[in-house]
């Protein structure tokens, strides 16, 4: 074996056991609900690649754990989340069965939350599996069985939401829970840039945005995560959910607060506060 060869070797075995390292330490955070320093400030010349490393490194762990994948989620794409957070490109992690949440429940935030942050979605629900790269709006569509009112209550274990798009990947794109509203629709009786979302906090109006906020539309959000995450070797499942991006700016939640919201001529999803 040639000393470059050697050398690669070396690198890449110390690259992988630092993505352990730091998948271990988010998972520990994860669990204890606790918060960790930024990853992009310490040094290690962090890519996206090894975020996404270190995001399988914690969706492992939560695999053993007994988590199953139920679907995917894209966030960071419109530019109200973009400019609220600092983060400029969208992030993607995974959805399993224990972040979902029955739709009107109760999250105890002290239980299993650390700072969450509540925001407003289009949730599509596949018949068909889609593989990237090369998937297109019109391919998720035709993908698509059904979609449903949806909101994705993010949480970051990254200290005061000091994220850049390395800490949101690595942190399985500030994953915290989510709930679907009871309401299905076929997608194909809408043109979805134009679906509009309107938020109440404890009763009062708070935000509202139109599908168009995510890439111009929620089936080119998609399609971009099929391809990102095609270029990764994953592809999306029949029956999986997917999560298009929030339509309106992040809101914090705190113990008591209550969030409806309304996609119109779709349905309604509700979550509260403990």
């Amino acid at each position: 074996m040639s000393s470059i060869s050697s050398g690669a070797e070396g690198r890449a075995a110390g690259r992988s056991a630092l993505h352990e390292q730091l998948a271990a330490e988010l998972y520990a955070a994860l669990q204890s609900q606790q918060v960790v320093p930024p990853l992009r400030g310490r040094g290690l010349d962090l890519t996206v690649d090894d975020a996404y490393a270190i995001s399988l490194g914690i969706l492992a762990r939560r695999q053993r754990a007994g988590e199953r994948v139920i679907g995917k989620k894209i966030g960071v794409t419109s530019r109200a989340v973009q400019d609220m957070l600092g983060v400029h490109q969208p992030d993607f992690g995974f959805l399993t069965d224990r972040m979902r949440i029955d739709d009107g429940a109760t999250v105890a935030i002290a239980q299993r939350m650390i700072q969450p942050r509540a925001e407003a979605e289009i949730a599509l629900i596949l018949k068909h599996p889609l593989r990237g790269p090369g998937v297109t709006p019109q391919q998720v569509l035709e993908a698509t069985h059904s979609i449903a009112p949806c909101f994705e209550i993010v949480d970051s274990r990254i200290a005061a939401w000091d994220i850049g798009i390395v800490d949101t990947v690595a942190d399985n794109a500030s994953c915290g829970v989510f709930v679907l509203g009871e309401a299905r629709a076929d997608p194909r009786d809408f043109d979805l840039a134009k679906l509009r979302a309107r938020v109440w906090k404890n009763d009062q109006p708070l935000s509202e945005g139109l599908g168009s906020a995510v890439q111009g539309s929620p089936l080119a959000s998609v399609a971009w995560l099929a391809n990102t995450l095609g270029q990764y070797g994953v592809p999306f499942e029949a029956g999986e959910i997917i999560l298009s991006g929030s339509l309106v700016p992040l809101e914090p939640a705190r113990p008591g607060d209550r969030f409806r919201m309304e996609l119109t001529g779709v349905g309604s999803a509700l979550v509260s506060f403990a």
